[in-house]
């Protein structure tokens, strides 16, 4: 830590940050009402929240790159060449942060023909000179260099600009085994790829270390490089002009004439009422009071309502018997849960209001009572927590908000994302975090109890940030979800040991054969999982046309193989396929076989926040994964019978669900007919493409118009449907031109729809769910295609996983009110599968049909399959 004593100089490079920021942030998550993207603002100023909390500067600047043009672009053009155009989204925040930085009082500089490394390595060296303890704040390796007595480097870690890992010299010699001084020497020779300096050939980080603790620098090194041996010593001596150049490119400068010296830049207040403004335009609440905190802004008045800093935890309480009756009978409002939970049992809940919170051992009647009321409770991942409790008796009910679901449904495309990280996100506050890898950890972890005072802050503040429609999906679909989901994934499913066996065997045996056949095709034995091995034998041996290029060679994935094999048909690659089919099937087997519990039942865990569309996901085993349309997968699906007490499975799906939500949202008058005239929807469709009577429609017609019509909605090019139909790229435009000309509205919906989005910056289902595209507006071709293809799709396939789970939550109700004994164990996608418990099959039926039937008010039927049968592939119907 600097020398209290001293005055402390914070100098931090603010593209750096901000670059990093950008892309450690989600860019859908952090966008104004109006539009304007702040990830990398928010989390450079949640960084420099940080820094300002923990280093207490005297002194503080940051430093801007002017442009890309530098001496070092004069010297040499492809000087940081590789890099691609900055991201639009990207370059409209940095003089928005400028802006904010001028509100706060803090110094920015730039200057043309030089970049920020050299502006901080100018101010660092004359602070250093000056008495003061520096730190550099820096993204950058260059800045290494700059390490030493009374300079500091805090440099952020993979993850973003969080964690800062502090660099004194004895740190720098730790981790790269050279002197702060000597590191670009180190960098001279290996070279850096985000500048576009490149390094000797075959020298890498170790033998570069090993040259400099010898020599010294690269000077030296070169001085003596005739008695380097082997290729890298020929390298060395062949290209030490690179080695030269990049040397004077990496050494950063320390005499640029600046208009601020270090004495200049010194704290000043800042602009309270300027730092409200710009704050609130970039709706950074809970940023502004944390930065108004910590500069000893005390006045309420100039606070945001709601907010808290973590230091202002408020106290932990226990209060027993009728203290917590009390307390319990006094909350107006939403109260904040956190259930304890350890090696399975539960410890007790931690509860929170606004200004206080209380923790309580598990065995209090009066709080469990509470729990199971209607009384409204914030809680973090509410269908883990509800069901720890029904594992111990207690129904929880009256969950308002949960943190998890709404920061899902705010950023969708984003992965399951703990409390922690969306308090930082959201909150711009860190909360304590155990090391995991420590065994007696030196950060002690909150309270429960806390932690529900978190959980309740954070899902106000995401309350305030979802939009009508979502705030509907969140109450009226997603929160109710998740203890129908609990339910499901205890009761698990009844599997049958000895079929799965049995079919693993059979597996296995023919795995191996297929491997010896395709052996003997090559005459030699070679890996079948192996993609380089695979690539000698396809593209050497046998001389097959090259697939795709990707980093390792040529693709040896399961679609290269199968075009390959169209096109060039190979024992040795049918074998192949046939392989890997098997392997694929007795991979799923297995998995099963190691799920099925002393209950004898699987337990899979259904993720609610496990896709973008608001599709769930399984996982642990995934039980979506098993083929349909293969009869070894079939034969997987007759292991799943009923469990003791259970007569039959009842399955039941939705007939073509995205081609009637297709038909409802175009309004195309020929697709709504076909599906309220009851006849077969492709059939119908073939008759008017191909300008024929229904009865005159052939099965590869039929084919044809089904590939086009879904593959439309997945924004299917004619190249794309060419290689599915097998048939030429101008049949596939012809048939795709035909298909739109008599289905006018899905033609409008589909050119309409993406339009939107990019308008909007978003697509919405039926009922309201978002999902952003940031992309749309991507320089990037590729991303900005791909995110039309998905912006296609959202709506419908969106709206199909809404229409199934408010199915579920029918269902669900029904069976419960009935007091039945039956069970909805599986939701795979569009199917629903039963236990049914004797004599209950027609009234579960006809509750499950009915419930499906009218989940949704679309302007065609919605059409329910349903089969019972011993076990599930015998009640597929």
């Amino acid at each position: 830590m600097p020398d209290s004593k001293k005055p402390t100089l914070l100098l931090i490079d603010g593209h750096s940050l901000a670059f990093r920021a950008f892309y450690a942030l989600p860019i859908d998550s952090f966008v104004t009402r109006d539009g304007q993207h702040t990830n990398a603002i928010h989390g450079f100023l949640s960084m420099l929240n940080l820094l300002l909390q923990n280093e207490r500067p005297t002194h503080l600047a940051v430093a801007f790159d002017k442009s890309r043009v530098s001496f070092r672009t004069e010297e040499y053009p492809e000087y940081k060449g590789t890099r691609g155009e900055t991201p639009a989204e990207f370059k409209g925040q940095i003089p928005l942060l400028q802006e904010a930085l001028a509100a706060m009082n803090i110094p920015t500089l730039e200057l043309e023909g030089f970049e920020a490394d050299d502006i901080i390595a100018t101010l660092a060296t004359q602070g250093r000179s000056e008495g003061f303890d520096v730190l550099v704040t820096s993204g950058d390796r260059d800045t290494i260099q700059l390490v030493g007595d009374g300079i500091t480097l805090l440099y952020p870690n993979a993850r973003g600009v969080s964690e800062l890992k502090r660099y004194d010299r004895d740190a720098v010699v730790e981790r790269y085994g050279v002197e702060p001084h000597q590191y670009p020497e180190v960098a001279a020779l290996v070279g850096e790829a985000s500048d576009n300096l490149i390094g000797i050939d075959k020298v890498g980080e170790k033998t570069a270390v090993k040259w400099i603790q010898q020599y010294g620098s690269v000077e030296n090194l070169l001085a003596h490089a005739d008695e380097i041996k082997g290729v890298v010593g020929n390298n060395l001596r062949e290209q030490q002009d690179r080695a030269v150049r990049n040397r004077r490119l990496n050494r950063l400068v320390t005499d640029v004439e600046l208009p601020l010296a270090p004495a200049d830049l010194a704290r000043r207040a800042m602009d309270v009422d300027a730092v409200r403004d710009i704050f609130g335009r970039l709706q950074f609440k809970a940023l502004l009071e944390r930065l108004l905190k910590i500069e000893g802004v005390t006045d309420t008045a100039q606070l945001t309502d709601g907010g808290a800093a973590t230091s202002d935890l408020p106290p932990v309480h226990e209060p027993k018997g009728a203290e917590l009756e009390a307390w319990l009978a006094a909350q107006s409002g939403p109260v904040g849960v956190r259930v304890a939970v350890l090696g399975g049992q539960i410890e007790g809940v931690g509860l929170a209001a606004e200004s206080d919170s209380v923790w309580v051992p598990w065995g209090d009647p009066e709080l469990e009572a509470w729990l199971a009321s209607p009384a409204p409770k914030h809680v973090f991942d509410s269908k883990r927590q509800g069901k720890a409790l029904a594992a111990a008796g207690v129904e929880l009910a009256g969950v308002d908000l949960d943190p998890a679901l709404q920061a899902w449904l705010l950023r969708p495309s984003q992965r399951s994302e703990t409390l922690a990280s969306l308090v930082y996100y959201y909150l711009g506050e860190n909360l304590p975090q155990p090391d995991p890898n420590q065994l007696v950890p030196e950060t002690e972890a909150l309270s429960p109890a806390s932690e529900a005072w978190f959980i309740r802050r954070l899902a106000i503040e995401l309350a305030e940030r979802l939009d009508a429609g979502s705030t509907s999906v969140l109450r009226d679909i997603e929160v109710p979800l998740g203890p129908v989901l609990g339910r499901m994934e205890t009761q698990g499913i009844t599997v049958a040991a000895p079929v799965l066996a049995g079919l693993n065997e059979r597996l296995t045996a023919q795995a191996a054969d297929i491997a010896q056949r395709a052996f003997a095709e090559i005459g030699r034995e070679v890996n079948l999982g192996s993609p380089k091995q695979l690539q000698e034998v396809l593209f050497d041996q046998l001389g097959m046309p090259k697939t795709r290029s990707n980093k390792t060679g040529f693709s040896t994935d399961a679609q290269s193989l199968q075009d390959l094999q169209d096109l060039n048909p190979h024992p040795f690659l049918e074998l192949l396929l046939a392989h890997r089919d098997a392997t694929k099937i007795k991979q799923i087997v297995e998995t099963l076989e190691k799920s099925i519990g002393a209950d004898g039942r699987v337990h899979t865990n259904y993720e609610q926040t496990g896709s973008a569309t608001g599709r769930l996901a399984s996982n642990d085993p995934n039980l979506q994964n098993i083929p349909i349309k293969t009869e070894v997968g079939r034969e997987v699906r007759t292991a799943f019978v009923p469990g003791e007490g259970f007569e039959t499975l009842l399955t039941a799906d939705y007939s073509q669900i995205e081609m009637r939500i297709m038909a409802h949202l175009s309004e195309d008058a020929g697709l709504i007919e076909a599906f309220n005239s009851g006849e077969d929807l492709h059939r119908f469709v073939g008759a008017r493409v191909f300008a024929v009577d229904p009865a005159d429609v052939t099965p590869t017609m039929r084919t044809k118009v089904k590939a086009m019509s879904y593959g439309l909605a997945y924004g299917l090019s004619p190249f794309g449907l060419s290689k599915q139909l097998r048939i030429e790229v101008s049949e596939a435009k012809e048939l795709i031109a035909d298909y739109l000309a008599r289905f006018g509205g899905v033609r409008d919906y589909l050119r309409g729809v993406v339009e939107q989005a990019r308008v909007d910056g978003y697509t919405t289902t039926i009922f309201g769910r978002r999902r952003p595209f940031a992309d749309l507006a991507s320089t990037n071709r590729t991303l900005r295609e791909n995110a039309e293809r998905q912006a296609l799709n959202s709506p419908i396939q969106g709206s199909a996983a809404d229409i199934i789970k408010l199915a579920m939550l029918g269902i669900d109700a029904d069976i419960r009110e009935r007091r039945l004994a039956s069970r909805m164990l599986l939701q795979v996608h569009d199917e629903l599968v039963f236990e049914i418990a004797p004599g209950e099959l027609d009234e579960m039926t006809a509750i499950v049909v009915d419930r499906m039937g009218h989940a949704a008010d679309l302007s065609v039927p919605l059409d329910v399959q349903v089969g019972s049968g011993a076990n599930w592939d015998a009640a597929a119907h």
